[in-house]
């Protein structure tokens, strides 16, 4: 660690040292100006001297706390410009470094501070050389000596900016690269410091030029450094290379201005770009497989589960039936935006009318589900909303392929940025952080991805369902032969869709007769692995094992049984387990299914 604040330490205690010493009469006299000059009178050595033991007293105080050693080392210039001297220098840190113990260093200000104007050191290759005249350039060149991995500027500001963070227009730097240094305006240095961030910059320019990352951040911000470890988007980081694609700032300001244009666009319009993106899901079905194949292959070979091996898969019946769901979404999307839902009159000629609207800017998050893409594509370009699309890396081929097919139905209507797929290795944390860019996230996939969007989204509101825990309930006035084909369907056509049976619950005048073995063959004759309810359980000699938990999504061919005396049983067995996505009353008497769907407070009840 390198550190600043000695002088400044040594200056609050000699301050009060000096007012101290002054008589009554001086202090107390209109024209004696000690008192308010008396910080600028301080020797800034003499302050070093005072403040160094101070300085080093905190942090032996903080660390300690944590059962970290830390040393002193003061340097001089000198130190680096004699051979013999510097290199015991690094050879003391490298050493105290494979002890664990933390190298504290600072100029030794007190016998010589940093100059301001000095000779380059450090130029070796043909590269050119730095200055050592702040604690910038010092950590840049200890950094390089002994070859850190990391090296981390803090400032009190979150990194850099292409002019002052105070002036208009000024834009945050995520990414910088040394091509950059002359389009960077910069504003007045730290009042307590030596550096500034131009001194910042070129130090961390220095650094990287000899293999060092350098990340310059806010030292305020919580965690700094942990975060940074941890791979997060954190201050401005330090590369030879320009990024390899738009950065996703940029991205999600297209997709507000493009949004923009679909909203702007007429609902013809707008129906007629989904329609082509449908018909194109079909006239290239061949290049989506085949990359789709290319996720499967990668997915099988990296051991992914079954259910999400389903659910990445792509098939021409999956892409007919997609192309199918989205003329349907167009056809019915002429009314979403621009439709009136109250007009009232206040006044003769003056007339307050509420109307819908599009969102804005859109995030869905999905997991290994590529026919989610083009769902959601149509959905938004229904709805005049900018869209950005973060899909999971297994189906990274597949996704591609298909957004492709989403910006060409765009252009069509010359809003082709509209909607944009992120493909950068961005965490999903450092997406959420972008509230001025996008209005609301949707997470589609797992509940755990479903609960870890919503913990870590501060600011930006999250439209998501954790869990698709769904009922079957066969009522005892059931057409049993149609109950069977439901039940079938349910669990066994898309065992991985949200949407798919997880409890059956059977009235227990049904067990009976032969219903209950007809639904346990035939579950086991498409291969579902069967578990049973307590009361079931209870029931049964022999028969299937208990379920662990009545309250859990299987995502597979696996499902829960479960007997129940009546509808009123069903329905709290429902309130009580389920999560309120999808659930289904299966009977012949219409006053029943009326009163379950009345009851039931989920997303969809048949």
């Amino acid at each position: 660690m390198v550190t600043s604040g000695a002088v400044a330490f040594g200056k609050q205690k000699l301050t009060q040292e000096l007012l101290m010493s002054l008589s009554m009469r001086e202090t107390l006299s209109p024209t004696d100006h000690t008192r308010e000059d008396a910080p600028t009178l301080v020797e800034p050595r003499a302050a070093a001297a005072v403040g160094q033991s101070g300085l080093m007293s905190l942090y032996d105080a903080m660390f300690s706390q944590y059962g970290v050693k830390i040393a002193q080392v003061l340097v001089t210039k000198a130190d680096f410009y004699n051979e013999e001297t510097r290199r015991n220098l690094i050879s003391t840190l490298s050493e105290l470094i494979s002890l664990n113990i933390v190298p504290i260093i600072n100029t030794n200000d007190a016998v010589s501070p940093p100059p301001q104007i000095d000779e380059p050191i450090g130029g070796k290759g043909g590269k050119k050389g730095i200055s050592l005249k702040d604690n910038d350039s010092l950590a840049a060149m200890l950094a390089a000596e002994v070859q850190s991995d990391l090296l981390i500027l803090m400032s009190d500001v979150d990194g850099i900016y292409n002019k002052p963070p105070w002036e208009q227009g000024a834009k945050f730097l995520h990414t910088f690269t040394s091509d950059q240094r002359n389009t960077i305006e910069y504003g007045q240095k730290s009042k307590v410091g030596t550096g500034g961030m131009d001194s910042k910059v070129n130090a961390a320019c220095w650094a990287l030029d000899r293999g060092v990352t350098v990340v310059i951040c806010n030292g305020m911000l919580d965690k700094a450094i942990k975060t940074i470890l941890a791979g997060r988007k954190v201050g401005t980081f330090f590369t030879e290379s320009s990024a390899g694609g738009t950065p996703t700032e940029v991205i999600a300001e297209n997709a507000r201005s493009g949004g923009r244009i679909l909203a702007t666009a007429t609902p013809e319009e707008r129906a007629a770009c989904v329609h082509t993106l449908a018909d194109l899901l079909v006239s290239k079905q061949a290049e989506i497989l085949d990359a789709n194949q290319k996720d499967l292959q990668e997915a099988t070979r990296s051991g992914l589960a079954k259910p999400l091996l389903s659910r990445l898969s792509l098939t021409p019946a999956k892409l007919k039936n997609l192309a199918v769901g989205l003329k349907q979404i167009a056809d019915s999307s002429h009314r979403n935006v621009g439709r009136v839902l109250r007009r009232t009159r206040l006044a003769d000629g003056l007339e307050l009318k509420q109307i819908t609207v599009p969102i804005g800017v859109l995030m869905v998050i999905f997991e290994s589900r590529p026919d989610s893409l083009p769902q959601v594509a149509a959905l938004a370009i229904a709805s005049g909303n900018g869209l950005l699309l973060k899909g999971g890396k297994e189906a990274a081929h597949s996704n591609k392929a298909l957004m492709e097919l989403v910006t060409e139905a765009l252009s069509t209507i010359g809003a082709k940025n509209a909607i944009s797929l992120i493909s950068t290795r961005e965490e999903i944390g450092d997406l959420l952080s972008m509230e001025q860019h996008i209005d609301l996230v949707i997470p589609r996939g797992s509940s755990d991805l479903v609960r870890n969007i919503q913990e870590q989204s501060k600011h930006i509101p999250v439209m998501g369902h954790a869990e698709g825990i769904c009922h079957v309930y066969v009522d005892k006035d059931a057409d049993l032969q149609k109950s069977l084909k439901i039940i079938r369907d349910s669990k066994c056509d898309y065992p991985a869709a949200c949407n798919a049976m997880e409890t059956l619950l059977i009235h227990q005048d049904l067990m009976e007769g032969d219903f209950f073995s007809e639904v346990c063959n035939m579950l086991k004759k498409e291969g579902v692995k069967i578990y049973s309810g307590p009361r079931l359980n209870e029931m049964l000699t022999f028969g299937p094992p208990p379920a662990k938990t009545m309250k859990h999504e299987y995502g597979a061919l696996e499902c829960c049984i479960e007997v129940v005396k009546n509808m009123d049983e069903a329905v709290n067995h429902i309130h009580t387990f389920g999560s309120g996505h999808t659930d289904v009353i299966v009977t012949e008497n219409r006053d029943v299914a009326k009163n379950f769907q009345a009851r039931i407070d989920s997303a969809c009840v048949f």
